[in-house]
């Protein structure tokens, strides 16, 4: 039997978790402060006039208020020049004074009245009458339209290049809650291997997973869940329906939490018994793919030089080429902070160059159509020498926990 796979009670491997984030702080006020100095700076250098954040990640990331989006409008107007103002509802302005991180104008508006007009009186009452607006890349058509039709003199376009810019560039603080969050998780995959058995089911397994999560100080329990078993691993976002874990059985766990609001995402691979000649070698292609994808990192170098590594260290051994089954059927990696996937990519035709704090999954996910497959999945950021683990990689397909 695999090392550190089965053996233990569910109750047992539970109460041997502990809360893991003592010492761990979310972004403080003045690093949101920052950001919107350093926004300004990107608009004003564009030559643009202001920036639309929607009810979105980037209106968390810039300002510090989480708001999940609806119909109605809810966002933060960011001038090249000058204070922030918010836009809201009437009847919802003293909630959102209870959300944000700092205070600011807010407009409001009534029920009967048009949300993108209030945008336009507003921006006309700062001496903006027109020129470019970026629109957060999250925001739904139907608003755009609105603001497009209300708002003639002004010239709307996507502010992706820039929100990316300066996320996909990750703080000290920032990283270290990352690194927190995917230990936690390192911890959880760790556990949940312990206590499988035959018998159990895959819906189990997550059930267990989310608190285990939740008992090492992610109070959302698991951000996302995919457990998989046998040939069902060959499907890398997992099939419809549950399976039952055999003697012998492949297994795949992809999990991760939310820590103060930033992401943790780790697969681990491996075998429920004894591993096949076939699974030995396709787990040692992945591994090597995953470290030639680490390996060809470092700043200054174009993202897709890594997926390039990964896919010709696969078709070294014998798999692919490119996107072809057998073999590596997606990209290599994702960025990822406040969303499960920010970019850049690992992916070919993603010619940014890494710099340093830029955060990446690695997984080159091996798949096997109708056996199996491996996926050995870990984030990096980087250092000014070069990638850096935030939590170590599988050693042995038969100890595949060893740090």
């Amino acid at each position: 039997m695999t090392v550190g796979v089965g053996g233990k009670r569910r109750k047992e491997a539970l109460d041997q978790l502990t809360d893991m984030t003592d010492g761990c702080v979310p972004i403080q006020e003045p690093e949101y402060r920052e950001r919107i100095k350093r926004l300004q700076q990107a608009l004003r250098s564009l030559g643009v006039q202001a920036i639309y954040l929607h009810a979105s990640t980037n209106l968390f990331y810039f300002t510090g208020l989480r708001w999940s989006p609806s119909e109605r409008m809810v966002a933060a107007v960011i001038p090249a020049e000058g204070e922030l103002f918010y836009i809201a509802p009437n009847f919802e302005l003293d909630t959102l004074r209870d959300y944000w991180m700092f205070e600011a104008p807010i407009v409001g508006w009534h029920e009967h009245e048009s949300p993108y007009e209030s945008f336009h009186q507003a921006m006309i009452s700062r001496n903006i009458s027109g020129g470019t607006v970026l629109v957060d890349e999250a925001t739904p058509f139907y608003t755009v339209t609105g603001l497009c039709s209300a708002n003639p003199e002004f010239k709307f376009e996507l502010a992706q290049k820039v929100t990316q810019s300066l996320r996909s560039i990750k703080t000290a603080a920032e990283i270290a809650i990352i690194q927190r969050a995917h230990e936690m998780t390192l911890a959880v995959l760790k556990s949940a291997a312990s206590i499988l058995e035959p018998g159990i089911t895959t819906t189990e397994v997550e059930a267990f997973i989310d608190e285990a999560h939740r008992r090492v100080g992610a109070p959302a329990g698991s951000y996302f869940c995919i457990v998989l078993f046998g040939v069902a691993s060959s499907f890398p976002h997992g099939v419809k329906d549950p399976q039952v874990l055999k003697t012998d059985d492949w297994v795949l766990m992809d999990t991760g939490c939310v820590l103060h609001e930033y992401i943790s995402d780790i697969t681990r691979s491996y075998c429920f018994g004894n591993p096949s000649e076939d699974q030995r070698a396709a787990w040692a292609a992945e591994k090597r793919a995953q470290l030639a994808a680490f390996n060809a990192a470092g700043i200054g170098v174009p993202c897709e030089d890594a997926d390039a590594a990964a896919r010709q260290s696969l078709l070294e051994s014998g798999f692919g080429p490119d996107y072809e089954l057998p073999g590596l059927p997606h990209r290599t990696g994702h960025g990822c902070g406040l969303d499960i996937h920010e970019g850049p990519n690992l992916v070919r035709g993603e010619g940014t160059p890494m710099s340093v704090g830029m955060v990446f999954s690695n997984e080159p996910m091996l798949v096997l159509p109708d056996q199996f497959g491996v996926r050995l999945e870990d984030h990096f950021y980087l250092t000014e020498s070069g990638p850096q683990w935030f939590t170590q990689p599988s050693d042995s397909i038969d100890d595949p926990f060893v740090a």
